[in-house]
């Protein structure tokens, strides 16, 4: 049988000269500050492996990615090709230019101890999850607690049913698939590539997730 990680030696959505290429392995975080202009792509190399994201402005990490902004100003509660990702005070941070899925996600929110506990019981709590991931990942970059937002997910399937209700269900995603975004302005991105063990947004199995950024 062929491994999915094969599908590791997929190319940037973007062309141009590669400045960065990381490798995020299961569980683990990631972060990077993305100069303006450049494009971060970001590769589901076994396939429905959601990647937790959250993005400061580098130069005042007051200002971040913030999901109601997105949303109202696009009219749409999903993050599709040439959805402006905006920040708390309604600035551009990123801009996504290229995506191989239908839609990506940003009101499914992060995994937590505490999340987890809640959903799944007691015998759970000593799984770690994506708001660890952050607090650690932030820690590097003088982060806290307070800074955490509600997030992007990358790749994980969170359909908003007739009735308003959200799922969490088998992704759409697939070994290689890709998005990529544009930063307009320098920002910093984390990363979190989900531990999530208990539901079907890691096919129940965390592969890992490649990061690639070009300057075009």
């Amino acid at each position: 049988m062929t491994s999915t990680l094969s599908f590791d030696w997929s190319e940037p959505l973007v062309p141009g000269e590669v400045v960065l290429d990381d490798r995020v392995a299961p569980n683990a975080s990631w972060s990077a500050v993305v100069r303006a202009g450049d494009v971060l792509t970001i590769v589901d190399v076994g396939g429905n492996q959601s990647g937790d994201c959250l993005i400061y402005n580098a130069a005042d990490t007051e200002e971040r990615y913030s999901v109601p902004d997105t949303l109202a100003w696009q009219g749409n509660a999903y993050v599709r090709t040439g959805t402006v990702l905006r920040s708390n005070l309604g600035n551009p941070l990123m801009t996504v230019v290229g995506n191989e899925i239908d839609r990506q996600d940003t009101i499914g929110g992060a995994c937590s101890k505490e999340s987890n506990t809640l959903r799944y019981g007691h015998h759970v709590m000593f799984h770690h999850g994506c708001r660890e991931n952050f607090l650690s990942e932030g820690a590097k970059h003088g982060l806290g607690l307070r800074d955490l937002v509600s997030n992007l997910n990358w790749f994980m399937n969170v359909p908003v049913e007739a009735d308003g209700a959200l799922g969490i269900v088998d992704g759409m995603s697939a070994p290689g698939k890709r998005v990529a975004v544009r930063a307009e302005t320098d920002v910093l991105v984390l990363v979190s590539n989900c531990p999530q063990m208990n539901n079907p947004c890691n096919d129940f199995n965390p592969t890992p997730l490649r990061m690639i950024v070009v300057r075009p």
